[in-house]
């Protein structure tokens, strides 16, 4: 009973497994060069499993070896999946902002929780994921099958 009801319908495990394996480009909001963050330990999990990142910050910070930008819509090519680490009366904005740049999909991470933002970028036609983790998710998949 510890889970909230407005999460779980975005953990659905398909929709996990499509975004984890369908997509390669990873835009990650929040993500610095502070390496004691945890946007920077999921993102170099990322890149670890063949998934490109691409640093959003406000400094436009370039990380991982990859260049940074400073908004969503500075990205000049194409984006599967944001990444939201990011607080959650934060995230709606960049859940829309994913919809405006014609992203696949959006991953809200462990503890950001926005279920209005993420309603509107199902009905967009987006993956939505919310509340957990790649790191947490990748190796289920490897278990279930």
């Amino acid at each position: 009973m510890n889970a909230m009801p407005d999460v779980d319908p975005y953990r659905d495990p398909e929709v996990i497994h499509r975004v984890l394996t369908r997509t390669s480009v990873w835009a990650v909001v929040g993500l610095t060069s502070n390496n004691t963050r945890a946007a920077y330990g999921v993102s170099g999990f990322l890149q670890r499993i063949g998934k490109r990142i691409v640093p959003v910050n406000p400094r436009g910070e370039g990380v991982l070896g990859e260049p940074g930008y400073r908004t969503l819509a500075d990205i000049p090519f194409a984006v599967d999946v944001v990444d939201i680490f990011r607080r959650s009366d934060q995230a709606g904005q960049f859940a829309d902002q994913a919809v405006e740049i014609g992203a696949r999909a959006v991953w809200l991470q462990v503890d950001v929780i926005d279920a209005d933002a993420a309603g509107r970028a199902r009905a967009a036609g987006l993956d939505v994921v919310m509340g957990t983790c790649p790191m947490i998710e990748w190796p289920r998949l490897s278990a279930a099958g």
